[in-house]
């Protein structure tokens, strides 16, 4: 049986995007991946599932991965298309001649398909392939370095002095450019909350509507927060949430960019963080045992480099 695993990410929603697909199983593994200029992240995940498929003979039995829960229960609880009607007359176009089973895998998990994909979309999505870069042929990506870091007088903290004394750090002298930082998060609860969120059931009124403010919000006041982090002039900020039902959480994913001196992860972080918290806060009358997980995603610009975390 040959195997696909998809991935689409987008750096705003709507923004700039990219989507990554391997194929496995029928002798040779492979990559094929592209992006798009002005896209969703729901739009990439469809788009990675189609330009899969279109690499795969007709008639061939497909087991296709992903970890978007819009695609997978799309296609296996018929979910209502009530958006992005073209990607999926062209996705029903490629099922139609193969016989696919869909399988919803963890993102971040582990899975090493999963991350390639995952990586090859995140590639696109911030133009790291571009006509200079020779496509991947899956075999020659790139595995992410999981040993221990070592310490050295370069990675000392920026934020103290040679005194021990806290301070903020002096950016004057560094070139402004866009930056971009992409964080995610989660808030786990009852499966009987989540279902409240789901229908709106809640006294306080629409817990994601409100908790999406409250990021965007917390954002903004970030340097009145985060005692020596820069005030920043903030150009987009995006909250979005979906919901994971078979986790019984939710999950949210919150992007903030500048064009600056320095960047922006604390901006996206605090925004996870305080839409999180604005969940916990609506729902705690009927759920006390709520948790709670936040991380950096991604951040780019800067001279720093890059940084993609799985």
């Amino acid at each position: 049986m040959i195997t696909i695993y998809t991935d689409g990410a987008c750096l705003g929603n709507p923004g700039p995007g990219g989507w990554g697909a391997v194929i496995t199983g029928d002798g040779r593994k492979r990559s094929v991946h592209g992006s798009d200029p002005h896209t969703t992240n729901n739009r990439m995940e469809i788009m990675a599932v189609v330009e899969g498929l279109r690499t795969i003979p007709d008639k061939s039995k497909v087991a296709v991965f992903s970890d978007s829960t819009y695609v997978i229960n799309t296609m296996t609880k018929n979910w209502k298309r009530r958006k992005n009607k073209d990607l999926w007359d062209l996705l029903d176009q490629e099922v139609t001649s193969r016989d696919i089973s869909w399988h919803w895998v963890k993102g971040h998990s582990g899975d090493l398909l999963n991350e390639e994909a995952d990586r090859l979309a995140y590639g696109e999505a911030t133009g790291k392939f571009g006509p200079e870069h020779e496509p991947f042929s899956g075999e020659g990506l790139m595995e992410a370095d999981n040993s221990e870091p070592t310490m050295t007088e370069d990675d000392s903290l920026t934020h103290v002095d040679e005194r021990g004394a806290a301070r903020m750090v002096d950016v004057s002298a560094k070139p402004d450019s866009e930056r971009i930082a992409v964080a995610i998060g989660y808030v786990k609860m009852k499966p009987e909350t989540l279902q409240m969120i789901k229908t709106n059931d809640f006294k306080k009124g629409d817990v994601l509507s409100v908790a999406r403010i409250a990021g965007v919000m917390g954002a903004k006041q970030t340097p009145s927060l985060i005692p020596l982090c820069h005030p920043l002039p903030l150009t987009q900020v995006t909250v979005d949430f979906e919901l994971d039902e078979k986790r019984s959480r939710v999950e949210i994913k919150a992007m903030a960019k500048t064009h600056g001196k320095t960047g922006v992860e604390i901006e996206a972080l605090t925004a996870t963080s305080i839409a999180a918290l604005t969940i916990y806060d609506m729902c705690k009358a009927v759920d006390r045992g709520m948790q709670i997980g936040t991380q950096l995603l991604s951040k780019t610009g800067g001279q720093s480099g890059d940084v993609f975390l799985e």
